[in-house]
């Protein structure tokens, strides 16, 4: 991983010595010292898009490794030859598909969709610095903001945005972000960089500005930014102006329009990964075999 710095670590090593009792550092070594004891190892993402690292871990480990994502491709492919599959969902909220009717009298790739995940936090101020940044940007957005999305306090917005923005842009509590994602009206991502987002968004073509808040999040940044050409990095310490200037380049700049077409030959590459005598596909088959021995 050329080039990785310490910030773009995951939070859970990022101790460099200050806590050697951080519970998730100690429980990620004591996962990883059992690791050669399992059967398989099994990893969402498909080889083309990690290639370094997963022939890296395979020659590491003694357990063969198998790369199976992305998963939600994979079930796609499954369910279209099998319609009992179709009740199969991994959200952990409630969907609101009313979006999905907003999003269809949307033009192409027009809308931002702005969702950090089911369990990222923020503060009061940084919730009004995202709100102010869309609304300066001027471009239409859907925006999932769940009801603890503030920490400590409900999630309200400034009482001067709603009507600022009410002709372009779309409050929800949650959506069926696989849909969201797949919709041609959307243009661009404005995510926390979680890993089922970040590889949703690869295989969907959708380039993306990241604000990584803690675990691996970081990492996944660091990959969409540097490794892949498809992401734009917020600061932690978020700011309107640069929200506003971020969508801007995302949606309508030199550099999002490079990120989206690396986004498109990334999505081309994951469905050939998932699709009939793909990686993923072949490396799938190998794992039921192996697990039926």
């Amino acid at each position: 991983m050329n080039n990785i710095r310490l910030k773009d670590l995951p939070t859970f090593i990022r101790t460099t010595g200050n806590d050697p009792n951080h519970f998730m550092l100690n429980f990620l070594i004591r996962e990883i010292d059992r690791t050669n004891r399992a059967s398989a190892i099994v990893i969402n993402t498909f080889h083309a898009l990690e290639r370094a690292v997963v022939d890296s871990l395979s020659s590491t480990f003694i357990p063969p490794l198998y790369t199976i994502g992305p998963l939600h491709l994979m079930l796609n492919n499954q369910i279209s030859a099998d319609d009992k599959l179709k009740s199969v969902g991994s959200n952990l909220w409630k969907e609101d598909p009313e979006c999905l009717d907003w999003l269809n009298s949307q033009q192409l790739n027009s809308v931002v969709y702005v969702n950090f995940g089911s369990i990222t936090i923020m503060t009061a101020q940084q919730l009004t610095e995202f709100a102010w940044g869309l609304a300066k940007s001027e471009k239409n957005f859907l925006w999932i903001i769940r009801p603890d999305i503030v920490s400590g306090d409900t999630a309200i917005l400034p009482p001067e945005f709603v009507p600022e923005t009410k002709d372009r842009g779309v409050l929800a509590s949650w959506c069926p972000q696989e849909q969201v994602l797949n919709h041609p009206a959307i243009g661009g991502f404005l995510t926390h960089s979680g890993w089922n987002s970040t590889i949703e968004s690869v295989s969907n073509g959708v380039p993306i500005i990241c604000w990584p808040f803690f675990a691996e999040q970081h990492t996944n940044c660091w990959y969409s930014c540097g490794e892949w050409g498809i992401g734009l990095e917020i600061d932690s310490d978020v700011k309107r102006e640069e929200v506003e200037k971020l969508v801007r380049e995302l949606m309508e700049g030199e550099k999002g329009k490079e990120m989206k077409k690396k986004a498109m030959e990334w999505k081309k590459a994951a469905e050939e990964a998932a699709g009939a005598g793909g990686s993923s596909s072949l490396n799938f088959d190998k794992l039921v075999s192996e697990l039926v021995k």
